[in-house]
């Protein structure tokens, strides 16, 4: 067996109608002050108010800092930053999706450890301790509630991330109640995302590719891809938002230890430069992908494709991975989702920048199982375009 290291978040909370629980929690495991982190679109569709309310209710003090926005940049961390320093906090709850998230990570890290974000870029930079930190996914896709990875916008369009153990969360606290509100399209794009981390773990080209993270990315397929259309469709079905909150954290759990590659390399410039949510990102590259890496992992796509959809197991192995990859791009379109890339606004003319743009994805691009060029991906662009 190969040797390897398998880190996750120390505490998962799995349990519809749990965030009443937050301030017991909170008093118990962090302290009497907190910073919530969120985002506006949550605090105008009430769904802070069960986690306040528990708060209020245990005599948590908290400051909400509710700044968030997709593709979070520099400003937000150093605003939310300031909000936590003039608060004087015990700890730091995100709440919302992976962008609010992401930036809680970095709070509780720059905080806690008094280093500089500048200094915190890259993997294994992080030196000092963070602050507690609770995470509360309102979304089922990011999985950012079990990673140790936040991703934040850099200049204009450069997407960065800040790898490192300590900002694996304490608490995972996951409430499917939380997502019963989430429109169709947005619960279609972070399913797809979800989906996409247990494909990229387990075929990850990582040396720490292990057996736990691809048998949970198996097992997060299962669950996403019975539910997911469930979901989307039904969305105040609690049992399938359950099950795809559940899935998604798997995912997260899997890509964690063995990272996700090209899809999300090529997924990341357009995000940053045209502001295309992150799952939908992924979603538009995503079969393009797969055909570009059907030749180096014919036999994990085989067998992923019978975990996503059960009933590929009657087609031949030979004729599998065409279909897994097709059944994947027919998934996103009978979600509902864009298709092309001209379709979210990008032009033909766009298409070399942003290959240009993903060949700085060197900490995904290393995981690929087939080496991409920037060639390559301006070929998987024009694809997808």
């Amino acid at each position: 067996m190969t040797a390897f290291t398998f880190n996750t978040t120390k505490s998962v909370i799995c349990e519809p109608g749990s965030i009443k629980r937050l301030g017991t929690i909170v008093s118990e495991q962090i302290g009497k002050s907190v910073l919530l982190v969120t985002d506006p679109g949550l605090i105008k569709a009430g769904l802070l108010g069960a986690a306040t309310d528990s708060l209020d209710q245990a005599g948590v003090h908290y400051r909400i800092f509710d700044g968030v926005v997709a593709d979070p940049p520099v400003a937000v961390v150093e605003a939310a930053l300031a909000e936590a320093r003039a608060a004087n906090i015990d700890g730091v709850i995100g709440f919302g999706g992976g962008s609010s998230m992401d930036v809680a990570k970095l709070i509780a890290l720059l905080i806690g450890g008094g280093e500089k974000l500048d200094d915190v870029y890259g993997v294994g930079q992080a030196k000092g301790q963070r602050l507690p930190l609770i995470q509360i996914p309102t979304t089922a896709g990011t999985g950012s509630e079990v990673t140790p990875i936040s991703i934040i916008t850099v200049g204009e369009t450069e997407k960065k991330g800040v790898v490192a153990p300590q900002l694996l969360p304490d608490i995972a606290l996951l409430d499917a109640e939380l997502t019963l509100g989430l429109p169709a399209p947005v619960t279609a794009a972070t399913g797809i995302d979800a989906m996409v981390h247990a494909i990229e773990s387990y075929t990850s080209a990582s040396v720490n590719n292990n057996p736990v993270s691809r048998s949970l990315a198996r097992e997060a397929l299962r669950l996403l891809g019975a539910n997911i259309e469930t979901a989307v469709k039904e969305g105040s079905n609690v049992q399938a938002r359950s099950d795809m909150l559940l899935g998604a954290m798997l995912a997260g759990q899997a890509f964690a230890n063995s990272p996700v590659a090209a899809v999300h390399a090529l997924a990341y410039p357009i995000g940053g430069i045209f502001h295309v949510p992150h799952g939908l990102s992924n979603a538009l590259v995503l079969p393009h992908v797969m055909r570009f890496n059907a030749s180096s992992c014919s036999e994990a796509y085989a067998t992923l494709a019978t975990d996503a959809f059960p009933d590929l197991a009657s087609v031949p192995e030979e004729q599998r991975v065409d279909a897994f990859i097709d059944r994947m791009e027919a998934l996103s379109a009978d979600l509902g989702l864009e298709q092309t890339l001209r379709e979210v606004g990008i032009g033909e003319s766009d298409l070399s920048v942003m290959a240009s743009d993903a060949m700085k994805q060197t900490r995904l691009l290393v995981n690929n199982p087939r080496e991409v060029s920037e060639a390559d991906a301006l070929a998987i662009y024009k694809a997808a375009f």
